[in-house]
Formats: structure tokens, C-alpha cells, sequence
């Protein structure tokens, strides 16, 4: 086996590009959250910090589950997190939390994630339609 086979083997959740894309969410969301107002830290702010930590968990159990329709769960819950990021995005935008150039950076990530995870699911879908 060649290197560029060896490089492109998933060998764990950590290995799927929409784990990857997912984590760079999840780290720029605990930082722009550390930003909102101390009276938003209990609220908004642990609520997208925890949606943001959900995509990545999800993805990651999903990883490790036997079916593909068992997969196909987690990536779902993974992918509504997601679209509830986006909808807590519109929020910290809207009340004066966020910049629209804050926002317009994370919405963009997220919108690859949400990409990312579509695909996982296609994939998913795919395989289990197959079998």
C-alpha cells in the first residue's frame, strides 16, 4: 500500500472531513461565545456552545456504530444541531451579540458542516439501499 492510500484511510471519527469541519465550528463558536454578555452566559451562550459539541459528538457515535441505519441516526442529530446553530447564530446577530462579520464566518462553517453531514447521510442512505 502507498502512502497516499495509507493517507486518505479513515481509520477514526477524527479521520471524516465533516469531524474536522464540524470541530473548527465548535472552536469558534466557545470563542466568539466567551464574548456575549455576562447575563447570556447561562442562556444563549451555553445553548450554542452545547448545539455546537452535539455536531461533533453525534458524528463521532455515529462513527463507531455496527448498522448504517444506526449511523444514519446520529448523523441526523448531528445535522439538526447544525441547522440549530444556524438558527442561534440568527439570534446572537439580531439582539447585538455577534457581528454581522462574526456572523457571516460561522455561518459560512456551518453551512460546510452541513454539507459534510448531508453527505455522510447520502453515503448512508446509499449503503443501507444497497445492502
Amino acid at each position: 500500500m502507498n502512502y497516499a492510500t495509507l493517507s486518505s484511510t479513515i481509520r477514526g471519527f477524527t479521520d471524516l472531513h465533516a469531524w474536522k469541519e464540524g470541530h473548527k465550528l465548535v472552536l469558534m463558536i466557545y470563542k466568539v461565545a466567551r464574548t456575549f454578555p455576562r447575563e447570556e452566559r447561562f442562556e444563549l451562550a451555553t445553548q450554542i456552545c452545547s448545539a455546537a459539541a452535539s455536531i461533533t459528538s453525534n458524528i463521532a457515535e455515529g462513527f463507531s456504530r455496527g448498522s448504517y441505519k444506526e449511523k444514519l441516526y446520529f448523523y441526523g442529530i448531528a445535522l439538526g444541531s447544525t441547522t440549530e446553530i444556524q438558527n442561534q447564530l440568527y439570534i446572537a446577530k439580531d439582539v447585538g451579540h455577534i457581528s454581522t462579520e462574526s456572523f457571516t464566518s460561522l455561518y459560512k462553517q456551518s453551512i460546510t458542516v452541513h454539507k459534510l453531514i448531508n453527505g455522510l447521510i447520502k453515503k448512508s442512505k446509499a449503503i443501507i439501499h444497497d445492502s
